[in-house]
Order: structure tokens, then C-alpha cells, then sequence
């Protein structure tokens, strides 16, 4: 399976309410973080509970990082579970859960 696929099955898991919750939101996949090789994944935008009138602007995006990913988890099981809780962490931020909360969570 593809690793797109794998990010498309982990969005694609979420409960349909928090699905439908996403939006103005771009996923990609990336090789790695130019700055940061070790990154999973980087939510990059104005998590929904700061925001005030974004209408017109770009959307937020989350990046997961193949390389980092496929070299720490070669596994095709553990790989797909790290990529789930990579894109569940990433979309936490995304509604609004900082470190400390998905440190609480598990998800650190």
C-alpha cells in the first residue's frame, strides 16, 4: 500500500463527526522537514478556536513526513498505527489541543 493511502485510511478512520469537522484543511505527504529530518508531521495554520473571520484565506496544512516515518517504523502494522497517531496529533492541533494536552492524551 502506498504511504498516501496509509494518510488517506487514518484520515479516513476518524469518527464522521470530527470528519466533517475538517475544513480549509491540506494534507500532504513529504519526504522529510528540510530543517527537522526527525519530524513526523507539522500542522502549519490558526487552530480553529483562535480564529475569528477567515473567510478568503489559505488553508491551514498538515504535513506528514514519509521518510522519518518508513525509517522508524519498518514494520507495515506499526507503521500504519504511527501514521494514524501522527495525523490525529497534527489535527489536535488543528482543533485547538496544544503539547502539554496530548501529553495528558497520549499522543506525544
Amino acid at each position: 500500500m502506498r504511504f498516501e493511502e496509509r494518510v488517506e485510511r487514518a484520515v479516513a478512520s476518524l469518527p464522521a463527526e470530527l470528519r466533517q469537522a475538517i475544513r480549509n484543511v491540506e494534507i500532504t505527504v513529504e519526504d522529510e522537514h528540510p530543517d527537522d529530518p526527525d519530524l513526523f508531521g507539522l500542522y502549519e495554520g490558526v487552530p480553529l478556536p483562535e480564529r475569528g473571520d477567515w473567510a478568503g484565506e489559505l488553508p491551514d496544512r498538515i504535513r506528514i513526513f514519509r521518510l522519518p516515518l518508513a525509517e522508524s517504523f519498518p514494520d507495515p502494522a506499526e507503521l500504519e498505527a504511527e501514521i494514524r497517531i501522527t495525523v490525529l496529533h497534527e489535527l489536535a492541533h488543528y482543533f485547538g489541543l496544544d503539547e502539554d494536552r496530548l501529553d495528558d492524551l497520549g499522543f506525544s
